[in-house]
């Protein structure tokens, strides 16, 4: 453990030191029914005329991707379309857009979708002047000059991707998710528009809610006291105990998927600051050995990680009990237990299980061992142990 805290303490002061001045916040945002139309317009003014639209195969057959873009076409921009992006993009779906780009000498990129396309929009933007492998860009700062204005829509409320300037690309071969961070890869631009989100499945809205709210806690129970990440923190987590579940039961309820995307924003913005914790460490393994949806993998993990870390982040959990209304309770404990049993009740009234059935007991140390190196690099109120960890694989695991 004492070297586990030595490399943490050497891995943060290495982050603080790279991202300590750097962007945390989106520039622009457009927000309610119609923002993606405003967003259009802004691209129209700004003056490009060749666009790559990065978004997937289901958006583009079902015309949602034309329909958020008709404004751009309409004014006489060329779209070009890459809509080959899969959940957990990889380094091959970068390749297939970067030609795309190059192909059209697209001048700026518009990411529509979930945090998928977002994702792989951000790390296309890079190619335009690069011919390095995309894999060479993995970690802080690594990304070439000259990067695209990116340009982001999403039709999801969870990744936060839309108020980032990171990136997360899977390698399926070492079936590991690799993150890419540069202060370019921020969008210029977003727009929170509800109708886009109208009857979004439940099973994904409830998944990409939690994720939501996972950024939301992580942020604000960190250790690192930056930047607005307890503000927005805050807001997130407001948002979601408000919306999700209303959004889950009501898909065409507008005020509920304007609040769901606001939230989701909110909690972007929290963890552009501080980054996450221990519960997308833990997560990040299972979506890329087993293909678990990630917000999914998230409310597996988040109830069994807050559990371990109550002593730590007890204050802070306290905090969020009073903000959500869970509890008054006169002890700080009391108000922090309440609050970790309430977001448990959450996941559970939007449907989410408690358990997996792809999670292999064979896989339990090689998930735990990768959890615990990706965690050191985070903020987290504590480093959780390998024993630990191995716990909550055995009780996320379905038996």
């Amino acid at each position: 453990m004492l070297v586990r805290r030595f490399k943490r303490g050497f891995k943060l002061g290495l982050i603080k030191l790279l991202i300590g001045n750097k962007a945390t916040g989106v520039h622009l945002s457009y927000v309610g029914q119609g923002a993606s139309a405003d967003l259009c317009r802004r691209i129209v003014d700004i003056g490009h005329t060749d666009i790559l639209v990065v978004t997937d195969k289901a958006l583009k057959e079902l015309g949602l991707a034309e329909r958020a873009l008709v404004s751009l076409a309409d004014a006489g921009v060329n779209l070009h379309w890459y809509a080959g992006v899969d959940p957990d993009p990889t380094f091959a779906h970068v390749m297939e857009g970067a030609e795309v780009l190059r192909a059209a000498g697209c001048t700026a990129i518009v990411a529509v979708g979930g945090g998928s396309s977002m994702d792989a929009a951000k790390i296309i933007a890079c190619t335009r002047t690069s011919d390095e492998s995309p894999d060479k860009w993995v970690g802080l700062n690594k990304v070439p000059d000259d990067v695209l204005p990116i340009y982001a829509i999403p039709t999801t409320s969870g990744t936060g991707s839309e108020a980032t300037m990171g990136a997360v690309i899977k390698d399926p071969e070492e079936k590991l998710k690799h993150i890419i961070v540069g202060e370019d890869l921020l969008p210029q631009a977003v727009a929170l528009d509800p109708d886009l989100l109208l009857g979004l499945p439940a099973p994904v809205t409830a998944a990409t809610g939690i994720d939501a709210l996972t950024h939301g806690i992580e942020a604000y129970i960190c250790i690192w006291d930056r930047g607005t990440r307890k503000e927005n923190g805050r807001l997130a987590i407001q948002g979601v105990f408000r919306w999700l579940e209303q959004a889950v039961k009501h898909p065409e309820d507008v005020e509920a998927r304007q609040g769901m995307a606001v939230a989701a924003y909110h909690a972007g913005i929290a963890i552009n600051q501080v980054g996450v914790g221990n519960v997308h460490a833990i997560a990040h393994q299972l979506g890329a050995r087993y293909g678990i949806p990630h917000g999914q993998a998230n409310a597996l993990a988040l109830p069994h990680v807050l559990k371990a870390c109550l002593a730590e982040a007890e204050t802070a959990l306290a905090e969020l009990a009073v903000v959500t209304n869970v509890s008054d309770a006169a002890s700080p404990a009391a108000r922090a237990q309440a609050f970790v049993e309430a977001v448990q009740e959450l996941i559970a009234k939007v449907g989410i299980a408690e358990t997996d059935p792809r999670i292999q007991p064979a896989d339990w140390t090689v998930l735990a061992h990768a959890a615990m190196d990706e965690s050191d690099g985070y903020v987290s109120p504590r480093l959780l142990t390998k024993a630990e960890i191995m716990d909550t694989l055995e009780r996320i695991t379905a038996r």
